[in-house]
């Protein structure tokens, strides 16, 4: 079967290519076209089966798409002529909301009128849960199936929207599951290792120049310990120490050891995200921090505006307060050191974020997510036929 796939940021590119590699396994005769980048050609093994780099369309923010605007609906018209052109059996959408859903909505109507004859699937939800709530009625209306990577995501889905999904296990947790496998003397090399506490600041420049320094503020008094700063691909040393104060910081930047870093670390300060998620699969307890713009405006945002009643998937998982997030008016360095002091060794919130960790590690399950959303895939496809 043909199918074409749309993923317009990194990280929808590496999960997809994971998702590739699956339905290329699931499907023997799979043919693949998308919107993507080099994790992707990789996995489909064809360079020509990419009709576009998400580095051309890959813009965030409200001024950056305002200004790219012409190159994006340029895009999505190349996109949409491009899909009729190639008559696949499927569409696979990957988070990705504002291009995507315009696509599928033009899909949709291709589909009505009989010039297209192809089943649009949705591979990781965006995050409508925590806002842009409205945008369901497009997933009721356009998309066939939604194959989400986190399970809470089925309760706002299934019971109060009423719009079936499936969950087909999580991607990081497949990641971190296969390192492990990779390494069997991860437990032990922890053990044996220096008492390390890891500072994830972050993936972009702007997180890492908002966050890093005040958590290395935090790190004052705190004795016995290594402190490792895990390394964004594509940023230097340099960028990270313009915001130390040698005097009282010693630090080590490690660049793609995350893992490894996480491995042997005690305790960790993060920044929200994904990392948080991979943090608690490493259980390694965990600070989460988050400076943002006009602390009280945002907290008055959050509480009233935003759906979600926390930023860290640890807390959405778990559907409780695991590990504390420090954000907004609770961003200061003398909140981070005290929850940090908290969770180290001997203290009592070490053992009850531990304990929580088991909890958001069951109910993220162990089924690989790509596989499971590959077979699900050909199994609707092939009914369809």
């Amino acid at each position: 079967m043909k199918y074409y796939l749309i993923a317009g940021e990194a990280s929808g590119d590496l999960h997809a290519s994971h998702l590739i590699t699956a339905l290329k396994k699931a499907d023997d005769e799979a043919t693949f076209r998308f919107i993507g980048g080099d994790n992707m050609i990789a996995a489909a093994g064809q360079e020509e089966a990419c009709s576009r780099h998400y580095k051309d369309i890959a813009y965030m923010g409200f001024v950056p798409v305002l200004v790219h605007l012409r190159t994006i609906f340029k895009a999505m018209a190349r996109c949409k002529e491009d899909i009729m052109a190639f008559q696949p059996d499927c569409v696979i959408f990957v988070d990705y909301a504002g291009f995507n859903l315009k696509i599928a909505k033009y899909l949709r109507k291709r589909i009505n009128q009989g010039t297209l004859s192809a089943k649009l699937f949705y591979y990781i939800s965006p995050k409508i849960w925590a806002w842009k709530e409205y945008r369901i009625k497009n997933f009721k209306r356009d998309i066939d199936e939604m194959f989400s990577i986190l399970p809470f995501e089925k309760e706002f889905f299934e019971e109060k929207h009423h719009y079936p999904i499936h969950y087909v296990g999580n991607p990081t947790a497949d990641e971190i599951r296969k390192w492990k496998e990779a390494n069997p003397y991860w437990e032990t090399e922890r053990e044996t290792s220096l008492p390390t506490i890891a500072i994830l600041p972050g993936s972009r420049k702007q997180e890492i120049k908002d966050n890093l320094p005040t958590m290395l503020e935090a790190l004052k008094g705190i004795e016995g310990y290594r402190f490792v700063i895990a390394g964004a691909p594509g940023i230097d040393a340099d960028y990270y120490n313009q915001f130390s104060d040698y005097k009282h910081h010693c630090y080590t930047i490690l660049f793609g050891q995350t893992h490894d870093i996480l491995n042997s670390s005690t305790a960790a300060l993060v920044t929200s995200g994904t990392a948080t998620l991979e943090t608690s699969l490493f259980n390694v307890p965990q600070v989460v921090c988050y400076k943002t713009p006009v602390p009280h405006v945002i907290r008055w945002a959050f509480n009233h505006i935003i759906k979600c009643p926390y930023i860290s998937l640890v807390n959405l998982i778990a559907d409780r307060e695991v590990v504390p997030e420090l954000f907004a008016e609770r961003f200061s360095a003398k909140n981070i050191h005290k929850e940090l002091l908290n969770i180290l060794p001997g203290n009592p919130g070490r053992e009850a974020m531990l304990e929580g960790y088991r909890e958001v590690q069951e109910r993220l399950g162990d089924t690989p997510a790509a596989d499971n959303a590959a077979r699900k895939m050909v199994e609707e496809l092939r009914v369809k036929s």
